[in-house]
């Protein structure tokens, strides 16, 4: 490598996170990471952020390296032709490459009332609102979850678990992505647990009330508070910035996780979409994608020929509650098979599985030094560009 080789990944969660420790640990490569938040957020504990039983942060020092440059600021455009990114404080930061990590949150479900009336638990800051609204509702009041895939099982469970009378609508089916064999254990563990179960053609909610939800056919359920688990958004960045997406917004890239736009943009995460090869936007995906972007920017500036992606799959950990939980096996393509631990022994599959997510963070951060380089986006940045500041999506104000 000639000189100094300047990435920024825009993102700091598990995508993001891999992708910058794996780049900072070639000589001759400087790596900025930009995030919204000054603390990486564990997004697999989120449900249980809302409960208690974990607070769902780790500094930032924990799991990026101390070769990696942090600003804490919202991206608000890229322009690939001046290869700089823009920021909202009012500074940009210059790139030769970057990484597109910006994550998922929760998707306007274009349903009346959800966006004014439901709560999320897709992203730290919807958790809090959640959390701060169950502190002050009675707990016997009842709460509604709506979705039924694995954020919703997992916050259903927890909230029962911990005392709450809970209504799960599911939609259409009880864990859709579930084998059918592993979908009855799920069902009775949540009927141990006193969550009332609704699925089936007139499981659709139609409208969200601050008091309830009505459901396709006209039947209403009274709802303190009202939980949206079902669908997932990206940031618009790349849309704003010109870069080509795909209907839901993510970034289109070839097979090597590169931009179809241009080849100093790499995409990590959920945020980008293989158009032919698509995968589960996960956490197990992204622990995966962060490290192969980072070597397709690595190969690239050593002059070789980027090679394609290759993902493996082994299944979904659930929790369903404190006590028992469901590893659901899956062959590497990720298509479920009937294979499956329940009970205590899969609460504690998934623990492990949480454990060493985390573990294999703070392990790439060690391998790219030992303390991350904290900074804001006004101390070493460059000449501020005229932009509107904004923030975070919040799906609760979208219009």
């Amino acid at each position: 490598m000639n000189g100094n080789i300047k990435v920024v990944v825009v993102g700091g969660g598990y995508g993001g996170v891999t992708a910058a420790n794996r780049l900072a640990r070639r000589d001759g490569v400087s790596v900025t990471l930009v995030n919204p938040r000054p603390d990486f957020v564990s997004r697999i504990r989120l449900h249980q952020f809302v409960t208690g039983s974990d607070d769902a942060v780790e500094g930032f020092d924990e799991v990026l390296g101390g070769n990696v440059r942090l600003v804490v600021d919202v991206a608000t455009r890229i322009d690939a032709a001046e290869r700089r990114v823009s920021l909202a404080g009012g500074g940009t930061v210059s790139y030769d490459y970057l990484v597109y990590a910006v994550g998922s949150g929760a998707a306007d479900p274009g349903v009346p009332g959800a966006v004014e009336f439901a709560y999320w638990v897709s992203d730290l800051e919807g958790a809090e609102r959640l959390r701060s609204t169950l502190a002050a509702t009675p707990g016997s009041a009842p709460v509604t979850v709506v979705g039924a895939g694995p954020t919703g099982l997992e916050t259903a469970a927890e909230l029962a678990e911990a005392g709450r009378k809970v209504t799960l609508v599911c939609g259409s089916v009880l864990g859709p992505s579930l084998h059918a064999r592993v979908r009855r254990s799920v069902a009775r563990r949540l009927a141990k647990l006193g969550v009332t179960v609704l699925e089936g053609p007139r499981a659709q909610v139609t409208e969200v009330t601050r008091d309830g939800v009505r459901l396709d056919g006209g039947r209403e359920l009274p709802s303190a508070v009202t939980i949206w688990t079902a669908g997932f958004r990206v940031p618009d960045l790349a849309a704003r910035s010109g870069l080509r997406t795909d209907v839901e917004g993510r970034l289109v890239t070839d097979t090597t996780l590169t931009s179809v736009d241009d080849e100093r943009i790499v995409a990590a995460g959920d945020a980008g979409v293989m158009p032919d090869h698509p995968f589960r936007m996960s956490c197990q995906a992204a622990v995966q994608l962060g490290p192969a972007a980072a070597d397709t920017i690595l190969r690239r500036i050593a002059g070789k020929r980027a090679a394609p992606v290759r993902m493996f799959f082994a299944g979904q950990c659930l929790s369903l509650g404190r006590d028992e939980g469901v590893t659901q096996f899956s062959y590497p393509n990720d298509k479920v098979n009937a294979l499956s631990i329940s009970g205590g022994l899969g609460a504690g599959v998934k623990e492990i599985a949480c454990r060493f997510t985390l573990n294999k963070l703070v392990s790439g951060a060690r391998k790219a030094g030992s303390r991350a380089s904290h900074g804001d986006s006004t101390d070493r940045l460059e000449t501020p560009q005229p932009e509107h500041p904004t923030t975070p999506p919040d799906p609760r104000r979208a219009a």
